[in-house]
């Protein structure tokens, strides 16, 4: 009897110890997903969209995916668990609007590395290399001085008679009159002859790093 008192209470003090490791690990790897989804955020892609909306959607994705990863990480179908996670936010659409590319790019960024930061069976070092490979990829390519993006915007334009190939420096010119920017080239899409309108799309050379979400609109919002 005393023999198998001994073995529950040796029983109970090796879960308590067990479950206090899983706790700080727990709030270890929380610690280390937060700051790196936060640095992502608040450094890459806030400052250029300044989208408040995505930024409280990312941080509030990349808490929720790493406690539901970490949390049901003893299931025993680790992989197909992970890919089942990315396909379901992967096909994520809102009901008002469609999220942009850029947008959609981060959130898949964000449910990656939490993700990793909640499944992966790497130590806290080792860890750390694929977070700086996450941050390293972004710093290259968001660094404008690696790369050169062209801006972009859809313009419904009414100068029909402009948009012969013969008068696209006038075109060009009236563009950069009306609009401000330093137009690099222009496409001619739609042309509606009864209400004497053009589709046109430009490409200019930004003043800023900021990213417009609202380039792509070829319609007024109703109020």
């Amino acid at each position: 009897m005393d023999t198998f008192s001994d073995l529950m209470e040796s029983s109970a003090v090796l879960n308590v110890a067990g479950s206090s490791d899983d706790i700080w690990l727990l709030i270890v790897r929380f610690l280390l997903n937060f700051l790196v989804v936060g640095l992502i955020i608040n450094c890459f892609y806030y400052p250029k969209s300044k989208r408040g909306d995505y930024h409280f959607t990312f941080s509030l994705i990349g808490v929720s995916v790493f406690l539901l990863v970490f949390l049901l990480s003893s299931v025993k179908v680790k992989i197909g668990f992970a890919i089942g996670i990315f396909a379901i936010f992967g096909i994520i659409r809102y009901r008002t609007t469609v999220i942009p590319i850029r947008e959609m790019t981060y959130l898949f960024i964000v449910i990656a590395v939490s993700v990793i930061n909640g499944l992966s069976k790497f130590n806290i070092l080792e860890l750390m290399l694929p977070n700086l490979l996450f941050i390293l990829s972004l710093y290259i390519f968001e660094n404008k001085r690696l790369f050169k993006y062209r801006s972009s915007k859809l313009i419904r334009y009414d100068k029909i008679h402009l948009i012969l190939p013969d008068k696209r420096e006038e075109l060009i010119a009236d563009l950069e009159e009306r609009t401000g920017l330093k137009i690099l080239r222009v496409e001619v899409g739609h042309i509606d002859f009864l209400r004497d309108s053009a589709m046109l799309k430009v490409y200019y050379e930004a003043k800023n790093n900021e990213i417009s979400s609202v380039d792509k609109l070829t319609n007024f919002p109703d109020n």
